[in-house]
């Protein structure tokens, strides 16, 4: 099929694989729409025509005919270890497994030098292994005592062994089988069974599924192409890349920032524009459905993996994190934060640093993605340390109206927080260690000096002197607050919804 995409790759100035990941993304949303019109009373039927869609996105369009069969070694190994094994290792194997497959290739793409450009088997392996790891920490909570489970847990565990149909059917849901989102076994249940729409408000054509899921699905596509023509027009001059040219290294330091800063904006509307339209061809599918707003409106945020605005516009450091790759936060709190952690004992410094070096480890083997994981662990530290010990003398007390002191302080925090994002994540972008290095050093190190100098204050001293402080101005901290660190793997109780979506009325269980 290659014939039918090297015109319209050449008229927009684009990879052929670029233009065939966008295809596939594309089709997805009059496919969504075929999707909620097979009969749910007919599950097995939608589980085949995922399997069917898949097959032709890897098959004849991507021509992935080797990356496929990788593919389904794991999802073949992960359901019959899953299925035979009691031991309380088998999570761990699999993990171990599927993630050490995938690191597997992501070495022979470092060896062949493939470039972000080519789609190959590591991108769905990626989201595969999620899933994969995922569902079998979710069969081990469903052979555990429901007492020795928290909600997370509890709500996704799979008590009901499923068929190899419905595992294949979940394995290659086709909206996010390329590039994600990510989903649990047990909301993909629901999803074929339609046992999620069950709150009453308006349906389409007397079935379950709630009216609004075109209005949201297609504003989600009109979103990610606008992003994707940013990217296009405004990505190919402004990236990381500039920063290791000469021309860069003669501009003034205040100008090297300012670029950088443009740089990461302009690196990040990629991301924003296949997740967003992904996001939209799932919703069609009636996958993300949360609820209704007070006016009986759907709501569709739960097959969310980027908040845009939120993370160009930050108010700090943890929002940020929680609004990016949200589907990956998800697995990483569950599958590795929270399971590292030894039972009894709270997560710390040493659970969040094993959670952010795996994440690196699953992104892959360049030395980039290390640097920036490594370097986010700090950040998160010293974030933490700002919430726990300078936040609180900036509140109003309580009933009080906000203070321009505070309104000053969140705005330091907002700007702070993207600066620092821009600065670490250039290493993700540029990978080698070399150019890594070179693009740091041209902008004065001034990630490290901010984080580094934080970390420092506090622990020189700075903390005992915010808690004389604090005592001082009769700041009384919370408990909720106070635990919340900033930027470690999000959890039920310090997560935040986007705007507006605490208001919306949840489906009933």
């Amino acid at each position: 099929m290659d014939a039918l995409f090297v015109p319209l790759a050449g008229a927009v100035g684009a990879s052929i694989d670029q233009v065939k990941l966008i295809s596939c993304l594309l089709i997805a949303y009059p496919l969504g729409s075929v999707f909620v019109r097979i009969p749910a009373s007919k599950p097995n039927l939608r589980h085949l025509f995922n399997i069917a869609v898949a097959l032709v996105y890897f098959f004849p369009m991507l021509g992935m005919y080797t990356g496929f069969l990788q593919l389904l070694g794991d999802i073949l190994v992960t359901y019959f270890v899953a299925r035979f094994s009691s031991s309380s290792k088998m999570p761990w194997f699999i993990f171990v497994f599927i993630l050490g497959h995938l690191m597997f290739n992501h070495i022979i793409r470092v060896i062949y030098e493939f470039s972000y450009e080519t789609m190959e088997v590591t991108g769905p392996q990626m989201v595969l292994t999620m899933k994969l790891t995922t569902f079998a920490w979710n069969v081990w909570d469903g052979r555990r005592d429901e007492k020795d489970l928290d909600k997370w847990q509890l709500e996704k565990s799979v008590r009901e062994f499923p068929s190899l149909l419905e595992f294949l059917g979940y394995s290659l849901y086709f909206p996010g089988v390329l590039v994600g989102p990510s989903l649990e076994f047990s909301d993909y249940m629901n999803l074929v069974n339609e046992r999620a729409f069950t709150t009453p408000g308006k349906h389409q054509g007397g079935r379950r599924l709630p009216a609004g899921r075109k209005r949201v699905g297609y504003r989600k596509m009109v979103t990610g192409l606008a992003f994707l023509g940013v990217f296009v027009v405004f990505g190919g001059s402004n990236n990381y890349s500039v920063m290791v040219t000469p021309w860069f290294g003669e501009q003034t330091w205040i100008k090297r920032v300012l670029l950088a800063q443009l740089y990461g904006t302009c690196e990040r509307t990629k991301y924003y524009a296949v997740w967003t339209l992904t996001e939209g061809a799932s919703i069609l599918t009636g996958y993300g459905f949360t609820g209704y707003t007070p006016s009986g409106q759907s709501t569709w945020t739960g097959a969310a993996n980027v908040i845009p605005m939120v993370i160009e516009f930050p108010s700090n450091f943890k929002v940020l994190l929680d609004s990016w790759n949200m589907k990956a936060n998800v697995w990483l709190r569950e599958c590795v934060y929270k399971r590292v952690t030894p039972k009894g004992q709270k997560p710390g410094f040493w659970s969040s640093m094993l959670t952010f070096g795996t994440s690196a480890f699953w992104h892959g083997a360049q030395i980039g993605y290390y640097l920036t994981f490594l370097m986010g662990g700090f950040i998160t530290s010293a974030a933490r340390l700002v919430r726990l010990n300078i936040r609180p003398l900036f509140l109003p007390a309580d009933g009080q109206p906000t203070t321009t002191t505070k309104r000053i302080y969140d705005l330091v925090g907002s700007l702070t927080a993207l600066v620092v994002l821009n600065y670490v994540a250039s290493p993700f972008m540029l990978l080698t260690w070399s150019d890594s290095i070179t693009g740091w050093m041209r902008l004065g190190w001034y990630g490290h000096i901010i984080v580094g100098g934080g970390l420092v204050f506090f622990y020189a001293g700075g903390t005992k002197v915010c808690r004389g402080l604090q005592k001082k101005q009769g700041v009384e901290m919370k408990k909720k607050e106070a635990g919340s660190a900033v930027g470690t793997p999000v959890t039920e109780k310090t997560f935040q919804l986007p705007p507006g979506i605490d208001k919306v009325i949840p489906p009933p269980k």
